[in-house]
């Protein structure tokens, strides 16, 4: 057996809620979101690459990537395996796909769907599904409250918001409901501090951190909407918080209604959303985070925008998006979009139709097969090797044989079987992807598990090819090729009939 292989036989145990996620996900053909490190195989010169943006990020710069490659190729997984890791380094990681209804600018509120979309999905390492922003903002004010509390040298805040001096509270005459002394600097239950000073002392801290925020696009009615957000907080006032929540998410439809509420006179809107991704990238570092990172699936939606006005005016964004991160405009931010080669490549509709972009992302004339610029601007996404797909399904049958509960029954020599009926069809050297093999894998440990007194063999024998195409690579292709060509040369002219119009 091969190193490989014995690799992938010790993959930890998958609990089993997750292992559902994985071979459902993988089986309709879409991204788990949970679980990916258990499948992850390949792409180290990517990971590798998109882990360097990582650092920089943090850093305090910014960058900007175009993942390439055809549907099924890998680039949502990839995505996901970053947005993961992301996660897991500390970084606030939003994601969206963009669809007929989110593009990334529109006349009907397509640009700031989008935004919509990236708000709802915005996720770190304790809140991996989504939903994250106001656990972000609630977690922001308390480690500003903790620390002023220390400062002030009235201890830490305690769960429930307590500070103590020492190791004794100190009463500064206030009461809980429940009748007990509240310490001096102390926090009431539900986290709201009721002394004055410590709230002073927030507050001017609060000012300070967003006075950097001020100078950028929108800073100032960001900043204020922060400060407004605390003073919710200190009050305990859930509505308030709710509606500054509902800013910060792009749910307010009409400056009227947000002046009513909150005393502000601009909302988030299709023309400006980027800038408030950007301020609030730069909030984030200040909170306590390492960055934010910005993931977009399927730009083909914009190559598919039949007015070509309209694509204009979207490619024009991911120009500003591009200069601003490459020329130090943005900071503690990453952005990474998926796309297919036609979406990207195609001089009409794709992304090159626009030329100040065709030009800034045009590969030099100096890489070669085998020799790939990973600091470019664009990853193309190369076919997983035979080695690399060979461990892949080794570790989903683990998977699959641990939820159903089971013994693996695909030995080494049935896996290689199956790559090579898999790579046997024709054309498959060139258009087969790993999400075709993963679908028809799982397929198989499917029907064998309904159909346990089945030799596997008989079910891959069945399959119109017995393996044979393992000469070489593509070997069964020009088989199959060649006796199509052959049975196609033994029929006559009687055989095709004759019309006229």
């Amino acid at each position: 057996m091969t190193d490989n292989v014995k690799a992938a036989e010790a993959v930890p145990r998958v609990p089993k809620r997750v292992a559902a996620v994985i071979i459902n996900s993988l089986k309709g053909g879409v991204v788990p979101r949970i679980g990916l490190p258990y499948i992850t195989v390949g792409r180290e010169a990517e990971i590798r690459a998109l882990l360097t943006d990582l650092s920089l990020i943090a850093d305090g710069g910014a960058s900007f990537r175009f993942l390439v490659g055809r549907y099924g190729s890998g680039k949502s997984f990839l995505l996901q395996t970053i947005r993961t890791h992301a996660m897991g380094e500390g970084f606030v990681v939003a994601d969206a796909d963009l669809s007929p209804e989110r593009r990334l600018q529109g006349g009907q509120g397509q640009g700031l769907a989008t935004y919509r979309e990236l708000m709802r999905n915005l996720s770190t390492k304790t809140r991996p599904e989504g939903g994250a922003l106001m656990l972000i903002l609630d977690r922001w004010i308390s480690n500003l409250q903790m620390q002023i509390a220390g400062e002030l040298g009235t201890g830490a805040v305690a769960p429930g918001g307590a500070a103590t001096t020492g190791s004794t509270p100190v009463s500064n005459g206030a009461t809980a409901p429940d009748g007990t002394p509240v310490p001096n600097g102390a926090a009431a239950p539900g986290g709201a501090p009721n002394d004055s000073a410590l709230n002073r002392a927030v507050e001017a801290r609060i000012r300070e951190q967003v006075a950097s925020l001020e100078e950028m696009v929108h800073g100032f009615d960001f900043a204020r909407l922060l400060t407004l957000y605390y003073r919710a907080v200190v009050d305990g006032n859930d509505e308030l918080k709710g509606n500054v929540a509902r800013w910060f998410r792009g749910e307010y439809r009409t400056k009227t209604e947000a002046r009513q509420e909150l005393g502000v006179s601009i909302i988030i809107g299709d023309d400006d959303w980027y800038d408030y991704v950007k301020l609030f990238a730069q909030f984030l570092k200040g909170a306590g985070y390492q960055g934010m990172l910005v993931l977009i699936d399927e730009l083909v939606n914009l190559y598919k925008i039949p007015n070509s006005v309209t694509r204009q005016y979207n490619y024009e964004k991911i120009l500003t998006m591009y200069n601003d991160t490459l020329q130090g405009k943005a900071h503690h931010l990453g952005i990474i979009m998926g796309g297919t080669p036609q979406s990207i490549e195609d001089r009409r509709r794709g992304v090159f139709s626009y030329e100040a972009l065709r030009s800034r992302l045009t590969q030099g004339r100096f890489a070669a097969e085998g020799m790939r610029d990973m600091l470019a601007p664009i990853i193309h996404l190369h076919p997983l090797t035979y080695e690399e797909l060979l461990v892949l399904i080794e570790k989903l049958q683990q998977i699959h044989a641990g939820y159903f509960g089971y013994e693996a029954r695909l030995n080494e020599s049935d896996l290689v079987q199956f790559l090579q009926i898999e790579f046997g069809r024709v054309g498959a050297d060139t258009h087969l992807t790993p999400r075709e093999v993963i679908r028809d894998f799982i397929e198989l440990l499917d029907i064998a598990y309904q159909n346990p007194s089945t030799p596997v063999a008989s079910i891959l024998s069945g399959v119109g090819g017995s393996g044979d195409g393992g000469e070489g690579e593509g070997g069964g292709a020009q088989q199959s090729s060649l006796s199509v060509t052959a049975a196609t040369g033994q029929r006559d002219a009687s055989e095709f009939a004759e019309f006229k119009i």
